[in-house]
């Protein structure tokens, strides 16, 4: 009877040595934190992977996600400054900074961060998109309007313990009802604009050709005065030799001797190289010289 009695004490006594061991034990993964609150508020927090310890039945372990996290909020209207209705349609990927403060100021939960994230992004998104026009909202989809909201966020969140990584746009479109009307209009708008660059371009070409064709009449109106000038030029000096030739009686004489061969020469023209002279012509007269 006393050994059955040893058994059960020992039996028991192992059971309450594993159950408070157990209950003592905090095992902490890679990508979580573990909270060890006693009484209810946190004591500690423990950030590293491994094994540790608490105080049984006294102390308490809560798991908090140490990891990117994937927020996926609901399409929702926004206003442009030019008073055009779009739906913006994102999602956000955050972290948990500080996981202290994060129990303090959400009672680490996780879906009251994501009240938290949504409330922030979409009053930063509206008021971003507000004070844009709807086609600045279209251009800037390829991260500028990303950019905007982050920086109009800033480090609003970063009081709830949590860091806001990104915010992305998965869809940034037009309310269904009146879409094929935006897009004729947007459409007729670009059609006016090109009309614009075109007129403009043609005006300035045609001031260009203008302006061209004035430099070329200027430049061949001072190649023909140029011209004018050296032809004069020439012909002051052809005079200027023929009076120099005729002022002496023997230059005078070879002259009219030399310019009687040219004649000559050119009268000669064809196969038959034979010409008739009168005897009284001056060509005749050279040779009797």
């Amino acid at each position: 009877m006393k050994t059955k009695q040893k058994l059960i004490t020992a039996v028991v006594g192992a059971v309450a040595v594993c159950i408070i061991g157990s209950s003592s034990i905090v095992i902490t993964a890679e990508d979580e934190y573990k909270l060890v609150r006693q009484f209810g508020k946190v004591n500690h927090v423990i950030d590293e992977a491994g094994i540790s310890f608490k105080i049984p039945f006294i102390q308490s372990a809560d798991t908090l996600p140490r990891k990117i996290l994937l927020f996926d909020l609901e399409p929702s209207d926004v206003i442009t400054k030019d008073k055009k209705t779009m739906i913006t349609d994102c999602y956000a990927l955050w972290t948990i900074e500080d996981p202290l403060k994060f129990a303090q100021t959400l009672n680490s939960s996780v879906s009251n961060a994501e009240g938290r994230l949504n409330t922030a992004i979409y009053n930063a998104t509206k008021n971003v998109i507000s004070n844009m026009n709807q086609d600045e909202v279209i251009t800037s989809r390829d991260g500028e309007l990303q950019e905007a909201i982050l920086k109009h966020i800033g480090t609003s969140l970063e009081s709830y313990g949590i860091h806001l990584i990104e915010v992305e746009t998965k869809r940034l479109d037009l309310p269904s009802d009146n879409k094929d009307s935006v897009y004729e209009r947007m459409i007729s708008e670009r059609d006016n604009m090109a009309a614009t660059y075109k007129a403009q371009g043609e005006a300035e070409a045609q001031v260009i050709r203008n302006s061209t064709d004035k430099e070329v009449e200027l430049l061949l109106s001072d190649a023909e005065k140029n011209s004018e000038i050296i032809r004069a030029e020439g012909e002051a000096e052809y005079m200027k030799i023929l009076a120099e030739a005729y002022s002496d009686d023997d230059r005078k004489e070879f002259y009219t001797f030399v310019r009687s061969l040219d004649a000559l020469k050119a009268s000669v023209t064809g196969e038959d190289k034979t010409i008739i002279l009168d005897e009284n012509s001056p060509i005749t007269q050279i040779f009797y010289q």
